[in-house]
C-alpha cells in the first residue's frame, strides 16, 4: 500500500470518528468546509506519524497534557464557553447559525481601495484581522507598503492551501533551523500566521525578541477565519 493510500484510508476513519464525536456530545460541525477538512486532515496526518489524533493546531509535546482530540479543554472549557473548539471543527448549534449569517454579510463585501497612510497604520498592528491582511496584501501590490507574510504551520498544511501572497514557510517543528533563510529580510515588517493563531502568536514573540526586526503582526485567528484567496 502506498503512502497515499494509507492517508486516504485513515482520512475515511478520521472522518468516522469525527462524525461519532459530534453524536457524542451533541455538538455540530464548523459550516465552513474548508477548516473541517483541514483539521480532518491534521489529524489524519497525526494518526499516521504519531499513533493518536493530537489536535493539528497544537505542536505534540508526547505527555498527559497534550490536546488528543476530542480534548479536554474543548469539552469543559472552550465549546461551553466560546461555542467552538480551538481548532474550529467542533461547534454548537447556536455558533454554526451566527457563522453562516455572519459569512453570507461578508460574501456581499469586497475588499476596497485603501490609502497609503490607513495601510501603515494597520501594518504597526500587532494583531490582525483577515480583512486588514487583505488590505495590506492589496497594498503591497499596489506598492504602498512592504512586509513579508511568514507561514509558520507544517508543510503538509501549507500543502492543504496558504494564503496568496505568503512568502515563506518556515514551519514551528523546525523553526530555528529553517529561521535562517529569512534572515535577509528582517529589517522589513512581518507578519505571521498558522492555522488559528496561538502558534504564530508564539512565533512572533520569537521573533519580536531577536535583533533588527522592526515589527512582527499576527494574523489573530489564523487562515482558518481568512476570508481572503487561499492557493491550494
Amino acid at each position: 500500500m502506498t503512502e497515499e493510500q494509507k492517508f486516504q484510508e485513515e482520512f475515511v476513519n478520521t472522518e468516522k470518528f469525527v462524525n461519532k464525536v459530534i453524536k457524542q456530545f451533541n455538538w455540530t460541525l464548523n459550516p465552513d468546509e474548508a477548516v473541517v477538512e483541514r483539521v480532518i486532515k491534521g489529524l489524519t496526518n497525526n494518526k499516521l506519524i504519531h499513533g493518536k489524533r493530537y489536535c493539528p493546531c497544537f505542536v505534540p509535546q508526547f505527555n498527559k497534557e497534550d490536546r488528543i482530540c476530542p480534548c479536554k479543554p474543548a469539552i469543559n472549557e472552550e465549546i461551553p464557553n466560546d461555542g467552538v473548539c480551538h481548532c474550529g471543527i467542533f461547534c454548537t448549534e447556536e455558533y454554526a447559525k451566527k457563522a453562516l449569517e455572519k459569512e453570507e454579510k461578508e460574501e456581499t463585501k469586497k475588499v476596497s481601495d485603501i490609502d497609503e497612510n490607513v495601510a501603515k497604520e494597520i501594518l504597526k498592528k500587532d494583531q490582525l484581522s483577515g480583512e486588514e491582511l487583505e488590505l495590506l496584501l492589496k497594498a503591497r501590490v499596489d506598492g504602498l507598503v512592504k512586509f513579508k507574510l511568514l507561514d509558520i504551520r507544517e508543510p503538509f498544511e501549507w500543502q492543504m492551501g496558504r494564503i496568496k501572497g505568503a512568502d515563506f514557510l518556515v514551519p514551528t517543528s523546525n523553526f530555528y533551523a529553517e529561521l535562517e533563510k529569512v534572515m535577509p529580510y528582517k529589517d522589513e515588517p512581518w507578519i505571521v500566521y498558522c492555522h488559528v493563531g496561538s502558534r504564530s502568536a508564539y512565533v512572533q514573540r520569537v521573533l519580536a525578541s531577536q535583533e533588527g526586526f522592526p515589527h512582527i503582526g499576527n494574523l489573530t485567528h489564523g487562515i482558518a477565519a481568512y476570508r481572503g484567496e487561499i492557493v491550494r
